[in-house]
């Protein structure tokens, strides 16, 4: 087969994958050079990729098992992926800044989004590189960050308020917050692959810092979820007719731009399981502690 080839988007973050057809088989340098180019870049695109549900679920099957969302809804085929249909009759609410499903003691390691059916215009989505906006803070400042945990709380992300609650329904909400208690992850994780340092905080999920006040967790996230938006840090990829982002959530934010309504935009998402955060500074005192 031929090899693959990639483009990168920025200096940052971002690269276009070429020369490959998804939905066909893989060979074993053919995934390699895919994993490679995630860890390197981590967001990776494709475009024109014309994928079944069921080839789209065991495409991202091959890098780990796969987790279902408690309150979208699932794509009948594949029930492990599942829909984002926006329209004027169901507007987004996901448009903050957030990693994926780190409400979870194992948040997804990455996600790989499959686009439907898209506007005219608008409905880019923007990804920040969380290494280099971790890298760009003063080193006693990071220093300071790599001692901290922060709670992240399925319940700040989807209230009982919101669109994504009301949709699933009152019953549904209740079972997933219940399902869902509040975790701790370390502030500044270790990607468990690369050895490098991300923050791994957010503000759809991200409730407060460990040990500190409510007012001194508000200014330093505050500080930190303006800090991550530098242009510095991004790539934004305007989508295509059947076009995947494949990115790399241990290391990535990312934000859905809510500017296309009442257009409509509807997209498939499969999300790849992780393994829990942890920082090297501490992960042999943890170790210990949990013995």
């Amino acid at each position: 087969m031929p090899r693959i080839t990639t483009r990168p988007l920025t200096p940052a973050i971002g690269a276009l994958v070429e020369n490959v057809d998804l939905a066909g088989p893989l060979d074993d340098e053919q995934f390699a050079d895919i994993q490679a180019a995630l860890l390197r870049h981590q967001v990776i695109f494709f475009e024109n990729q014309r994928l079944t549900p069921v080839q789209h679920r065991d495409f991202a099957a091959r890098f780990g098992a796969l987790h279902t969302h408690p309150l979208y809804p699932g794509v009948p085929e594949a029930p492990e992926l599942f829909t984002l249909d926006n329209h004027q009759a169901n507007p987004t609410d996901n448009d903050s800044w957030h990693t994926d499903v780190t409400f979870i003691e194992t948040p997804p390691k990455a996600a790989i989004l499959h686009a439907h059916l898209l506007p005219a215009s608008g409905g880019d989505t923007i990804w920040s590189n969380m290494k280099a906006a971790f890298e760009a803070l003063s080193p006693s400042f990071r220093d300071y960050l790599t001692t901290l945990d922060a709670v992240h709380d399925f319940a700040r992300g989807f209230p009982a308020s919101g669109l994504v609650a009301g949709n699933a329904g009152a019953e549904a909400h209740a079972r997933a917050v219940a399902a869902n208690p509040p975790v701790t992850h370390p502030v500044v994780r270790t990607h468990p692959e690369t050895g490098e340092d991300g923050l791994f905080v957010n503000y759809t999920f991200t409730d407060r810092i460990v040990g500190l006040t409510r007012k001194e967790s508000d200014a330093i996230l505050g500080m930190l979820f303006e800090h991550i938006q530098k242009p510095e840090f991004l790539v934004r990829w305007r989508w295509s007719e059947n076009a995947i982002a494949f990115w790399d959530n241990r290391v990535t934010q990312h934000y859905a731009v809510n500017d296309y309504l009442p257009a409509r935009r509807v997209m498939v998402r499969a999300t790849i399981l992780g393994d829990r955060p942890y920082h090297r500074s501490r992960r042999g005192v943890e170790a210990l502690a949990a013995e």
